[in-house]
């Protein structure tokens, strides 16, 4: 947290923990993703009792790491991809700070090179690190990006890509695609490839299914509304070694109890929740957190109609996940080139979308590396319409364009993993997407597709609504909970924010 405008958003104030009052509340959190660990860990430090249901043998959801065999049975480190942790990903630091508060878990990754399909290539490396300098020294020095081009573009129309307020940008711009508002500012068609194409299949999104609001948000967040920086930090080993792991323990400490392997059916509403699961035993509870995935909450609400009135029931049904995306991880026998970049960004290379060399940063990858002489290297390709095996066909020949000192290694292991679980943020979709708080008291929603009028994106928002959860059934026991941090929610540069203005008088 060096960002001295980072803003807190104070924790609702009440009694000091659960011991004050008269009975211990009890809460159970279904999934074990981030948003549910989030909410747990707020609940437990504040004394209640916690019950987590995960449906997967492993923590971390869509970040959960596991071991699996290659061919030789060698036991390999194994997980969903890539995930960048970012310097402005304050709630979620706050959680892992909670197993080790200098956060050794991470390591940095001092620069993530882009690379279109013409070989020009950008670096966040070196940038500086205030507002706007940091986002005018990345256009200035781009290849993609020209000094005309900066003269070309629609300034009224590109103000409230500069002025975000959030959540008043989801008011302005969550109507329009990201495409069409990169079009209409005059955006130069390179510098988009490379610079928002990126960002926007991170959400597992074109520019054309992505909520323009959604793309400000992250030009807000990533640019123009913090100082922290453009680089991130990585994990240094498997997810479940260096995250999760060492969070169960932590929890265990708070004497919460965590069932994997544990789907939830239903709930059920009364005096008191009852919480039904695959496995027979059920849960009695005082509140419930749903943070699960798209699909996990909208079959669970689907089977308890006491939950929820028409109007909110509808708007779980309407929910829709992002296209797929694939993963394609392999043990190669000798290394790629040792100045390749642990991440490499790619653009008008379909379908490959970034390239990832594990045992520049990994743990489990590094010590296979160096016992075989190999390397470990992981394409990811987001947004896919073909089939897997169409994708995975191209995708290794796009990895011997670019480090074609590959093209000769003999691949000694491979996995490759499709998945269709991620929320979608299309144009529209924010107005009817539910917030943290629910009809029913004592019911919360956390996760990545949930709403929270907040500037916080992908991991950091599953962090942030898990916080909330907690906070609004803390809320509710009438104890305090925990306080929220964010970057600026207003552009911070404030003739940028008086021309937006201006364009809406």
């Amino acid at each position: 947290m060096t960002d001295r405008r980072r803003v807190v958003h104070a924790a609702p104030p009440g009694l000091p923990d659960a011991g004050a009052l008269r009975d211990r509340p009890r809460v159970v959190v279904v999934g074990a993703g981030i948003a549910g660990l989030a909410a747990a860990t707020g609940l437990a430090e504040r004394g209640v009792a916690v019950d987590v249901l995960e449906r997967e043998g492993y923590l971390g959801g869509r970040v959960g790491g596991w071991t699996e065999q290659l061919e030789d049975g060698t036991a390999v480190a194994m997980n969903r991809g890539f995930h960048a942790f970012f310097r402005q990903y304050y709630n979620l630091r706050k959680l892992l700070r909670r197993i080790d508060p200098g956060l050794g878990m991470l390591t940095p990754v001092p620069d993530y090179p882009l690379v279109d399909g013409q070989g020009r290539r950008d670096t966040f490396r070196g940038l500086p690190q205030t507002p706007p300098l940091n986002a005018l020294a990345f256009a200035l020095r781009s290849p993609t990006f020209r000094l005309r081009d900066l003269a070309q573009l629609n300034a009224r129309a590109a103000a409230p890509l500069a002025a975000v307020r959030v959540p008043g940008i989801y008011t302005e711009l969550d109507d329009v695609d990201a495409d069409t508002f990169l079009r209409d500012i005059n955006f130069p068609p390179a510098a988009r490839h490379l610079a928002f194409e990126v960002f926007s299949r991170s959400f597992f999104s074109e520019p054309a299914d992505l909520s323009a609001a959604e793309l400000a948000t992250m030009f807000h967040i990533y640019f123009l509304g913090s100082s922290e920086g453009l680089v991130f930090d990585v994990a240094n080993a498997n997810f479940e070694a260096a995250l999760w792991g060492p969070l169960r323990d932590y929890l265990h400490s708070r004497a919460v109890r965590v069932h994997t392997g544990v789907s939830v059916t239903d709930v059920k509403g009364g005096s008191r929740f009852v919480v039904g699961t695959d496995t027979g035993d059920d849960v009695t509870a005082d509140g419930v957190v749903l943070a699960t995935d798209v699909a996990g909450l909208q079959r669970i609400v689907a089977a308890s109609p006491d939950l929820g009135d028409p109007s909110w029931r509808s708007r779980i049904a309407a929910l829709r996940t992002a296209a797929p995306f694939v993963v394609q991880r392999l043990w190669l026998d000798r290394p790629v080139n040792p100045d390749r970049a642990a991440f490499l960004g790619t653009g008008g290379r379909p379908p490959l979308d970034n390239v990832s060399v594990l045992d520049r940063y990994e743990r489990e990858a590094v010590t296979w590396a160096r016992r075989t002489g190999g390397s470990v290297v992981e394409l990811h390709s987001y947004a896919v319409t073909d089939g897997v095996a169409d994708v995975t066909s191209r995708l290794l020949p796009r990895l011997h364009e670019l480090y074609p000192e590959t093209k000769n290694a003999n691949i000694v292991g491979e996995r490759v993993l499709c998945r269709n679980d991620c929320p979608r943020f299309a144009p529209g979709d924010f107005a009817t997407r539910p917030p943290v708080a629910t009809p029913t008291p004592g019911v919360a929603l956390a996760g990545d597709g949930v709403r929270i009028d907040l500037p916080v994106a992908l991991m950091e928002r599953a962090a942030t609504t898990g916080w909330a959860s907690a906070n609004l059934l803390l809320s509710r026991f009438g104890i305090t909970g925990h306080d929220l941090y964010t970057v600026p929610t207003q552009g911070r540069f404030a003739p940028l924010r008086r021309l937006a203005e201006r364009q809406h008088r």
